[in-house]
């Protein structure tokens, strides 16, 4: 308990700083998982299908999540923001545990679309990716802060403008994600990115027919 209460002082102290050191520490974890470096074990194929679905249920809870915290506080309800808050950003912890395992030890997929819906799939994953990194900084300090100051304290520091700008940063990412994630799976299709895609475009986006195929040649293994 007292050790608790220590770090709780010192974040409260320097919300800043805390915030400053956990971002660098999301950024090279994530940037680390897609180095060949990665101290991820390598899984199966399907399990890394497994964990994008999964991400997208993760990202779609928390986006609901978000949504239902912004309602609560503009009714005045401060202790259910802050949980709906709390649950939002408990399900992107989950999701960062999934997407790291996924990306540190799988494949990335790339879209079988053509044209403008290739492009426009390419400026939304683009977006995406910005605003996520855009948003852990804005969102950790928010975190911090509300962790850190009772609901009368929080009124003489900066986090309902910092909210603010978290959650139109984290929603609008959370959003294209789940859109992104609905073309790349369930619309348009997809193959491995790298140098397995000549081989697999062949076939098609059909999972059994890739692993078949890369089965018979050997070049795809789990």
């Amino acid at each position: 308990m007292a050790v608790a209460d220590s770090l709780q002082s010192r974040a409260r102290a320097n919300p800043r700083r805390v915030t400053a050191v956990l971002s660098v520490i999301g950024y090279v974890l994530v940037l680390g998982a897609f180095t060949p470096y990665a101290p991820f074990p390598k899984i199966s194929d399907d399990l890394v299908i497994f964990l994008g679905d999964a991400i997208a249920v993760v990202n779609s809870l928390a986006l609901v999540s978000i949504l239902v915290g912004v309602r609560y506080i503009k009714r005045g309800e401060v202790a259910k923001h802050r949980r709906a808050m709390l649950t939002a950003f408990s399900l992107i912890m989950i999701f960062l545990v999934m997407y790291l395992l996924k990306v540190g030890g799988g494949f990335e997929k790339s879209i079988l679309a053509e044209g403008a819906v290739y492009y426009a799939y390419l400026v939304m994953l683009a977006v995406h990716i910005v605003l996520s990194a855009v948003a852990v900084p804005v969102v950790l300090y928010a975190v911090v802060l509300g962790l850190t100051h009772s609901p009368s304290e929080l009124r003489d520091t900066s986090h309902a403008r910092v909210g603010r700008i978290a959650v139109a940063a984290w929603s609008l990412s959370l959003f294209l994600g789940i859109v992104t994630y609905v073309m790349l799976n369930h619309v348009y299709g997809w193959v491995p990115r790298g140098h397995e895609a000549a081989l697999l475009l062949a076939v098609g986006p059909s999972l059994r027919s890739l692993r078949s195929v890369a089965g018979d040649s050997g070049e795809w293994s789990d």
